[in-house]
């Protein structure tokens, strides 16, 4: 049964779970205790949306980079590149 965090990230809820050890700090995670009665559910929507942001943020810079290269593709169809004077291919 597939399931979206509250960024819309789809996972599948019913995959095996995996006991993993973590660090964390004892202050932090005692305040956290007093308000979520499901850690792990907590941390597993967390990481959702983090995954979301992350990549959020690669889809923005690979956007970005393909506008610098399409400038730069219009700008050598327009104008060439200095160096295309001393090609010797």
């Amino acid at each position: 049964m597939a399931s979206r965090t509250s960024l819309g990230v789809s996972y599948d809820r019913s995959a095996p779970r995996r006991p993993v050890n973590l660090s964390l700090n004892t202050d932090l995670l005692a305040q956290v205790r007093e308000v979520t009665p499901n850690l792990s559910a907590t941390v597993e929507t967390l990481l959702g949306d983090y995954l979301h942001f992350a990549r959020q943020q690669h889809e923005d810079a690979q956007h970005k980079l393909d506008g610098v290269i399409d400038a730069v593709n219009d700008i050598h169809a327009r104008h060439g590149f200095l160096s295309d004077e001393f090609s010797t291919l």
